[in-house]
C-alpha cells in the first residue's frame, strides 16, 4: 500500500476500550465466570486480556451476535504475566495499586488497560503535576450555578475520583508523585474510609458520598524522574507496590518496538519501511546502553537518561517516518542523530559517554567484520 493509500486515523490517542472493543466485548460473553461487583470481565479474562491468549483460538460457549466464535487475544504487555495476576488481584480486593518503575516502562499502559477491562472506561483519570489540587481527588463548583444558588448538589463538579466512587469504577492517578505530598494526602482518607465529605451540603443527604462496590485506585510512579515529591507513610500503606521493570528479552523488546512503530507510522498515513536489521542494531544499542554490558561481555558506560522501551519506539518510528515521507537517505544512516537526542536530555556529559560506546562496541562490532556495524562506525563523525 502506497502512502496515498493510507486512510487517515477518525482522532489520535484513542483509548484502550475503544482500540480493544471487539476483543473486551469477545471476553466478556467467552467467560461467564463470576465477576467482582462493578467489574466488565472476569479476573481471569482481565488477565487474558492484557497479556494475550498465547496463540490460542478461544471460542464462545454459543453464538453471540456480532461476535466471532473464536478469536485469538493479542499480548498488550511485554512482561511477567504474574506480575498482571498480582494487580488483579489487588483490584478485586478493592486495594490501591501503586505501579512504579522506571519511566518508559509501560506502567501507564498498563493502567489503561486494566482500567479499560475492569471497568469498561480508562477515562477517569488525574493526571499529577506540581500544579495539581486537591479539587481533583475530591470536588470543585461550578461557580456560576455557586452564586445563584449556594452550594447544592446540582453546583457540586465531580472530580475523576468522586465520579469513580459513585458508580463504583477504577480511577487512575498518573504520576502522583509529581503532585505535592499535601495533595497525594487527599487520597489517604479516600482509601481508607472510602467516602468523601461535603461539608457545604452539611445536613442534606448528599453531604457524604460512600464508594460503589468495584471502586478503586491505580496510580503510577517514575521513580527517577526530577521534581518527584515522596509518598508519606500513610498513603504508602493504603497501596500494593508492584514495579515494572524493562523487558529481559531482546527479541520480545524487539517485536513490541517494531509492532508499536509500525502502527505509529500507520497513524502518520504511511508503510513502515525499515529494515529488520536497522531495528536489530537500534535494539542492541538501547539495551546495551541501559544495562551497561553489551552482548558480547564489554563494559559499557550508562548514560545518566533513561533508555527506554518507549524511547526506542520513537526513534524506530521516527525513522518509519523518514523512510516514507523524506526517501532517498538510507535509515540507517539516520540512527546515530536520533540516538544522540534521546541521550543527551538530561547530562550533557552523556554525549561523551555515547562517543565511548562508539569507540567501544561499535568498533570492535565494525572490526569483526559486520557491514552494519561497519556502517554505523563510519557514521561516528554525524555524533559531534
Amino acid at each position: 500500500m502506497t502512502v496515498t493509500e493510507q486512510t487517515a486515523p477518525v482522532r489520535q490517542g484513542q483509548p484502550a476500550e475503544e482500540r480493544h472493543a471487539a476483543e473486551l466485548a469477545f471476553l466478556a460473553a467467552q467467560d461467564p465466570g463470576p465477576r467482582p461487583p462493578g467489574w466488565a470481565l472476569t479476573p481471569r479474562a482481565v488477565v487474558t486480556f492484557v497479556c494475550g491468549s498465547d496463540g490460542v483460538e478461544l471460542a464462545l460457549p454459543r453464538r453471540r451476535a456480532g461476535l466471532p466464535s473464536k478469536l485469538v487475544i493479542a499480548p498488550k504487555f511485554v512482561g511477567e504475566r504474574a506480575l498482571v495476576e498480582r494487580c488483579v488481584v489487588t483490584l478485586a480486593g478493592e486495594r490501591g495499586l501503586l505501579l512504579t518503575g522506571e519511566p518508559g516502562t509501560a506502567k501507564s499502559m498498563v493502567s489503561e488497560l486494566l482500567a479499560a477491562a475492569v471497568s469498561g472506561t480508562s477515562a477517569l483519570t488525574v493526571q499529577g503535576t506540581a500544579g495539581t489540587t486537591e479539587d481533583a481527588f475530591r470536588y470543585g463548583w461550578n461557580y456560576a450555578l455557586l452564586l445563584a444558588q449556594g452550594p447544592t448538589p446540582q453546583a457540586l463538579v465531580d472530580s475523576p475520583v468522586l465520579a469513580a466512587m459513585r458508580a463504583g469504577r477504577v480511577v487512575r492517578v498518573e504520576e502522583i508523585t509529581r503532585c505535592l505530598p499535601e495533595v497525594q494526602d487527599a487520597l489517604v482518607s479516600i482509601l481508607s474510609d472510602r467516602r468523601i465529605s461535603v461539608p457545604e451540603l452539611t445536613s442534606t443527604e448528599d453531604a457524604v458520598v460512600r464508594a460503589a462496590p468495584g471502586f478503586t485506585v491505580i496510580a503510577t510512579a517514575n521513580l527517577r524522574d526530577r521534581g518527584v515529591s515522596e509518598m508519606s507513610a500513610a498513603l504508602k500503606r493504603r497501596f500494593n507496590f508492584e514495579t515494572v521493570d524493562p523487558i529481559a528479552d531482546a527479541d520480545a523488546e524487539a517485536v513490541l518496538i517494531r509492532r508499536q512503530a509500525v502502527a505509529a507510522v500507520q497513524r502518520a498515513g504511511a508503510a513502515f519501511a525499515v529494515d529488520d536489521a536497522v531495528l536489530d542494531a537500534l535494539v542492541t544499542v538501547f539495551r546495551d546502553l541501559r544495562s551497561g554490558r553489551s552482548n558480547e561481555g564489554w563494559d559499557v558506560e550508562r548514560p545518566g537518561t533513561v533508555m527506554s522501551t518507549a524511547e526506542a519506539v520513537q526513534v524506530a518510528a521516527s525513522l518509519g517516518v523518514a523512510a516514507a515521507y523524506l526517501p532517498g537517505e538510507d535509515v540507517l544512516d539516520l540512527l546515530p542523530g536520533h540516538l544522540l537526542g534521546v541521550v543527551r536530555k538530561d547530562d550533557p556529559a552523556d554525549h561523551a559517554r555515547l562517543l565511548g560506546y562508539w569507540d567501544g562496541p561499535v568498533r570492535r562490532r565494525a572490526e569483526n567484520g559486520s557491514a552494519m556495524w561497519r556502517r554505523l562506525w563510519d557514521l561516528r563523525g554525524s555524533l559531534r
